[in-house]
């Protein structure tokens, strides 16, 4: 099993590192939460003296258990703290595994913008429904033969998220009276079916009135939570509801979930876990209503990458959420006869991957968000433009751009667009970041980054040259993931065409148009010029368990497993297209879904 970070380390000396060294969370000290663990009303432990019973518990009364309570939830993002604030509403004990330690915790929710989706409740339900099931599943559109979702769950599926969706807004705001919700904007496709009527709406989260977290880390690695917003405030505030039900609720941490523990019957009963991290002590924990999965996707998975990612898995992609995620909830279900649904789907576009920061050996990534913008533009590995660059940030088409990176040649076998190059000149390169400051890998330290972006050039993680003709040689002859397929002419040519579309406004190859905050094209003139290397990426994978409605998972069969329950990335929802702040609200949806119904299980004895 492989080991995972644990060392600190700072902004300058992390490329001196190895990935068994780099901690990417000594941050937020004191932040909620108010001691390392939360009580719980009723958890009882014993000493355990019977080896680890692993997935076959078989007789019950035999197991030896360390821990006991009504619901275990694995995993503490904002899918398992919903979970557990729901489950604890509903008068169940409650105990949270979490494998990251608490001053070091990092979820992706905690990473994200933390936007979330809340329809208005004065919203046409009908219309909801279709705009959620295109997103969802696409089988009401007329292009599509089928749907996504399978047919003998969606429909639970969309009863649900209509029901529960447009109170996801007051939820929020009842987490903690300190916390604002900002308005952000409506639906992403308007095209789709119900998207007006719905009046679907999305909103952040924030504390300091406003989105985005400026120097939200202090020196120390504290935080005021009054200058916080995005994910950050959304996580706080989550921890807010718990602290007020801390004689329903614990959490174990640096605690790893390693497999469920079933009766004869097929029935979930339990959890093995390892206290102090995936090298501790084996426990075994008594679920005695459910156990429910909300422990995330696959990001630092080199197997299950390898397995279910388009393209090169491992060299073609990198994530910027949390490196806690490593598939464990994923290979658990499997375990115990969980069907897997659209494995290979991922909240991705094209983005920066570190080269000297690794975990798991896997390259750890940055939402870069300098990819599309003015001044900039694309080229492939063989040094040719392939798309509409600004493509990758626009909506609707932001988290599935990654596509146009896997393309495969099938004339010449080969993925060109694997890596690609985000091209600049000095004036843009020193005009903003192109690596968010203020969230993801960047903004919390885990990779060093900015302002005028000197510290890549420095890294000579960015090529530097003082024409484009050297630029292009640079990148043949130094850049690993090229392999030396970059043309030097073909490079030349796309500098020359984008040059063009910037004098004439047109790009007649791709159809490149100015976005809406800008006045004017923003030609690549002033050397020395960069690149800047990208591959497909992003915050998160979102394939997984299979689940219905109610979150239940299911088996190969179809049919439920006892007592077994999942919300979260683990088990997305976002089939056939993704609306930014998706993930977020499957969260806020499907986990208080989870953690009712975990609840609401007859307790065995």
């Amino acid at each position: 099993m492989k080991k995972r970070i644990d060392a600190e380390v700072d902004a300058e000396s992390v490329e001196e590192l190895t990935s068994e060294q780099i901690s990417r969370r000594s941050f937020i000290k004191g932040a909620g939460l108010m001691g390392a663990t939360l009580a719980a009303g009723t958890l009882a432990a014993c000493a355990t003296e019977k080896p680890a019973t692993g997935i076959e518990g078989g007789d019950a009364a035999a197991i030896t258990w360390d821990q006991e309570t009504d619901v275990v939830i694995i995993g503490f993002g904002g899918a398992g703290g919903c979970a557990a604030i729901e489950a604890a509403n509903a008068g169940a004990n409650v105990l949270v595994l979490e494998v990251d330690k608490y001053e070091e915790r990092l979820s992706n929710t905690r990473m994200s913008g933390g936007i979330f989706h809340s329809p208005d409740p004065a919203g046409d339900k009908q219309a909801l429904r279709d705009y959620l099931r295109a997103m969802f599943s696409g089988e009401n559109l007329p292009t599509k033969t089928e749907g996504e979702q399978s047919p003998l769950f969606i429909e639970s599926i969309l009863d649900k998220f209509v029901e529960v969706q447009p109170t996801t807004k007051d939820f929020v705001a009842s987490l903690d009276p300190d916390v604002q919700i900002i308005d952000f904007g409506g639906p992403a496709f308007p095209q789709f079916p119900g998207a007006e009527a719905a009046k679907y709406t999305t909103f952040i989260p924030s504390y300091n009135g406003g989105a985005g977290n400026p120097n939200f880390l202090s020196s120390d690695g504290s935080v005021d939570k009054m200058d916080t917003s995005n994910g950050l405030a959304l996580m706080l505030a989550i921890e807010n509801a718990l602290e007020d039900r801390k004689d329903k609720v614990q959490i174990l941490w640096e605690t790893y979930g390693k497999s469920l523990i079933r009766n004869t019957e097929g029935t979930i009963i339990g959890v093995q876990a390892l206290q102090g991290g995936i090298d501790g002590r084996p426990i075994n924990i008594k679920a005695k209503r459910s156990v429910v999965i909300t422990s995330g996707g696959y990001e630092y998975n080199e197997e299950m990458r390898r397995a279910f990612l388009e393209g090169p898995g491992i060299t073609g992609w990198a994530f910027y959420g949390t490196t806690s995620n490593d598939g464990s909830g994923i290979r658990m279900g499997v375990e115990v006869g969980a069907q897997i649904a659209k494995a290979g789907k991922a909240a991705s576009r094209m983005i920066f991957s570190c080269p000297d920061i690794t975990h798991n050996g896997l390259r750890v990534g940055s939402i870069t968000e300098g990819v599309g913008t003015a001044g900039t533009y694309c080229v492939n590995a063989e040094g040719n433009r392939f798309m509409d660059e600004t493509l990758i940030t626009r909506d609707p088409s932001r988290y599935f751009s990654y596509k146009e990176a896997v393309k495969m040649d099938i004339t010449k076998l080969e993925f060109p667009n694997i890596p690609s190059y985000l091209i600049m000149d000095e004036t843009r390169r020193v005009q903003s970041p192109l690596c968010s400051l203020n969230g993801s890998t960047a903004g919390w330290k885990i990779i060093p980054w900015d302002e005028k972006n000197d510290t890549p050039v420095e890294k000579g993680w960015m090529y530097k040259a003082d024409t484009i003709e050297e630029l292009a040689q640079k990148i043949k002859d130094g850049h690993d993931l090229n392999r030396g397929r970059l043309d030097v002419d073909n490079f030349v040519a796309a500098y020359n065409e984008y040059q063009a579309v910037c004098a004439t406004g047109e790009d007649p190859h791709f159809g490149r148009a100015l976005r809406p905050n800008e006045k004017e094209w923003v030609p690549v003139a002033t050397p020395p010029f960069y690149a800047l290397p990208i591959v497909a990426g992003g915050p998160n994978t979102k394939g997984g368990l299979q689940a219905d409605g109610e979150r239940h998972v299911i088996d190969w069969d179809n049919q439920i497993i006892p007592r077994l329950y999942t919300a979260g990335e683990v088990s997305s929802v976002f089939k056939f297209v993704y609306q930014a702040g998706g993930n977020i609200t499957e969260c806020l949806v499907c986990g208080r879904i989870a953690g009712i119904n975990a609840a609401a299980e007859t307790p065995w004895e």
